[in-house]
This record gives C-alpha cells, structure tokens and sequence, in this order.
C-alpha cells in the first residue's frame, strides 16, 4: 500500500508536467488546426533559461538569501521569455503559411523543431546544466512515504497555472475571443476581433506552459539537456490526443493519465519499458473511442 500511494505522488507530480505541456499542443490546434512539433522545444528552452537565470542568481548569493523568490522570478522570466519565442516563430514560420497545405505546415512545424533543438545544441552544449542543488530538498515522511518539498511545489504550481487559464479562456474577453475564432476566424474577423493577435497570443500561452514544465523538470531531476523536449513533447502530444485533442479539460485529464500510467508501470512491471506504457494506453483509447476520452469531435475541435 505505501508503494502504491508513493507511485501516486509520483505519477501526480509527473502527469502534472505532461499536462502543462499538452495544452499547448491542444490550444494550438483548437485555434488553427495545426499540430506544433516545435512545441517540445519551447519546453527545453525554458529549462535552459530557468538554470541560466537559477544559477546566475545562486552565484551571487540570492539563492541562499531568498531562495523561493528567486525561483518565482526565473519562473515568470522563463515563460515571458518563451512566449516571445513562441510568438517569433509563429511570425516566421507559421503566419506565412495560414493559407497554404497542411502538409506545408507540418513540415514547416517539423523543421522548426530541428532548427530550435540545434539551435539549443550550438548555444548551450551537448552535455547537461544541473540545476542548483539547493532548491526543494527536505519534506515529509509517512513510514515509507516521501513527499518532497519540491513535489508539493511543482503540484502547486501546476493547479495554479491550470486554474488561472482555465479562467482566461472561460472567463475573460480575450478567452471569449479565442473561442470565438477557433470556431470561425473569418466571423470573428468581421465582428472586430484580431484573429492574428489572438493566434499568437494562443502560441505564447502555451509556451509560457510549457517553460513553465521545463523549470519544473529541470528542478526535478537536476539537470536539464539541448533535447530533453522530444520525448516529454511526444508523450504531452499523445496525452493531448487521449483527451481529446482542442479540449483544454481532455488535455489536463490526458496528461495526468499518462504520468499516471509511466509510473506505474515502471513502478510494477519495469523501468525499461516507461516510455512503451503510454503509447499503449493511447492506442487502446483510440481504438475504443477515436475521438479521446473526452469525446471531441475532431473534425470540429474547440478551444
């Protein structure tokens, strides 16, 4: 049973992360039907900036002073950053192609990624950036059970960033505006709303979610690496699917299903096979209900 609630904290704390990545993919394609495999990079991006700023700031004595401020500030720093990495490059390599062939996008979308993770590769090094060591450590223990202090803190901020777009999408104008040209951007156009801001905007959210993962995984595992967001982005990819892919609850309930089934099966049957688990949930849900867990009708997704 203590094994059984420890893989729960664990895979809570991972499905969290997939989560945030996974909501960029499905507001990406809720707004403009287009699946961004650059997305994993933002992700990766954001790691390296959140060490970069982290580390600056631990070796001038800030860290030891004022150590949970200084990690807000490098979280908000990181996903302002990526936000306006995400906005260029929707600028650069989507905008000009809003009219042409999906296929054209997709592999725009394609060599974007590529051009992004080399890009990491050239300006950070192949090796690994740990993260400083200090942050997170002690927590709680139940017998068996560990509950780290950095645990609590990437689930606390995971709610917080999922509930606060939860209400900007739901709740604002802006969020009106962006369901409004997910279900028809030339209407939308004609009632006065800005579809291109408001598709930028979308690609900036969603980036700021996914630094905002790569801190968090970074501070997790101590280290971050130039393509640390391939694998993660596929797994977030595959989550945005199994919950139905432009539903922002079915990307939340996604994610959560995968970091729930990788733990577990590492945990119960073997580690080698963690990133196999996953897929074979995906396969099975899809098989069973196409349109992912949530039952969104693919052909006309909404955000």
């Amino acid at each position: 049973m203590e094994f059984f609630l420890q893989q729960l904290i664990n895979g809570i704390t991972l499905g969290g992360i997939y989560a945030l990545i996974a909501l960029g993919y499905t507001m990406v394609y809720g707004i403009i039907q287009l699946i961004n495999f650059a997305h994993g990079e933002f992700f990766a991006a954001g790691g390296y900036m959140g060490v970069i700023l982290l580390s600056y700031l631990a070796a001038h004595g800030y860290m030891t002073t004022h150590p949970w401020l200084c990690l807000g500030g490098a979280l908000v720093l990181t996903m302002i950053y990526c936000a306006g990495l995400a906005m260029a490059v929707e600028k650069v390599a989507y905008k000009p192609l809003r009219y042409a062939s999906r296929l054209s996008v997709l592999l725009s979308a394609l060599g974007m990624s590529i051009f992004l993770q080399n890009g990491l590769m050239l300006t950070q090094g192949v090796y690994d950036k740990p993260y400083p060591s200090s942050l997170g450590q002690g927590g709680f223990e139940f017998g068996m059970i560990t509950l780290s202090y950095l645990q609590i803190l990437i689930v606390a901020v995971t709610v917080i960033l999922l509930v606060g777009l939860n209400a900007l999408v739901f709740k604002t104008r802006i969020g009106k505006a962006m369901r409004a040209t997910a279900q028809d951007k030339v209407m939308s156009s004609l009632v006065g709303i800005n579809s291109n801001k408001i598709i930028s905007l979308t690609f900036a959210l969603g980036a700021g979610l996914a630094a905002a993962a790569g801190v968090m995984v970074g501070l997790y595992y101590g280290s971050v690496r130039y393509d640390m967001g391939f694998i993660p982005g596929i797994k977030a990819f595959a989550a945005a699917v199994l919950g139905g892919i432009g539903n922002i609850t079915g990307a939340m309930l996604g994610g959560l299903i995968i970091g729930m089934v990788e733990i577990f099966g590492a945990g119960y049957i073997s580690g080698q096979y963690k990133d196999v688990f996953a897929f074979i949930i995906l396969i099975a849900v899809l098989y069973f209900m196409p349109t992912g867990i949530m039952g969104e009708n693919i052909d006309d997704t909404r955000v």
